[in-house]
């Protein structure tokens, strides 16, 4: 069977912000919990650390590696006194490890030097921490802060494209797309609704085209 594409005439952005409400509303009833993947229970700490072990790993090996992480170094404190090469081998699995390791690690200290073991609030600092960049910046303030942010991970860079949100693939030239298109109090929720479509239907290989929810919309 011929697999289906979906369709992404890109247009003006008042027609791309009419599609984008249709598409979150759709979103909502496919999707009406909206929540982060990670298990970080609302600590925002533990959402830092997970967010760095996610880069090229998947959220359910975050989740299952965290687990025994959090139990040896319960707190920032307990990451900040860390043997570095102790850290490396519990954080393995994830990937990249010796660079996630030093960063955390990097980033535990700067946080009881300066900021008395607290997560910052604001953007600026937080982009200032060791292996944060945008997306993670983003994903703390709208998780923890209550400050909703468009989080340009690879589903949501892909979905963008394939639903005819935008042309971009640079993930901050696709956040400044989607922040023109997705009312701001939605943000946060629309990009862990739309992870959660392209783990279901538009997954980077094989997607489900003929049974994508989306089909009809995108059209």
């Amino acid at each position: 069977m011929k697999k289906l594409r979906c369709p992404s005439p890109f247009m003006g952005e008042k027609s791309k912000k009419k599609r984008a409400d249709k598409i979150h509303a759709k979103l909502k009833d496919l999707y009406p919990e909206a929540q982060c993947a990670l298990e970080f229970g609302g600590d925002p700490w533990r959402l830092l650390v997970m967010a760095r072990l996610s880069a090229q790993c998947t959220d359910k090996r975050v989740n299952e590696v965290s687990r025994p992480l959090f139990e040896k170094y319960p707190d920032v404190e307990a990451f900040a006194s860390s043997r570095l090469e102790e850290l490396e081998e519990a954080v393995r699995p994830c990937g990249l490890y010796r660079t996630k390791a030093k960063s955390i690690r990097d980033t535990a200290r700067i946080l009881t030097e300066h900021f008395g073991g607290e997560v910052p609030q604001d953007k600026e600092t937080l982009l200032s921490l060791p292996g944060v960049g945008e997306k993670i910046a983003n994903l703390m303030l709208g998780d923890v802060f209550g400050d909703p942010h468009i989080v340009a991970d690879t589903h949501c860079i892909r979905l963008a494209g394939r639903l005819g949100l935008t042309r971009e693939t640079d993930p901050s030239k696709v956040t400044r797309a989607l922040e023109k298109i997705i009312p701001k109090k939605e943000q946060s929720d629309f990009c862990h609704r739309i992870i959660l479509l392209g783990r279901e239907y538009c997954r980077a290989q094989n997607p489900s085209c003929e049974n994508c929810p989306m089909k009809n919309i995108a059209e």
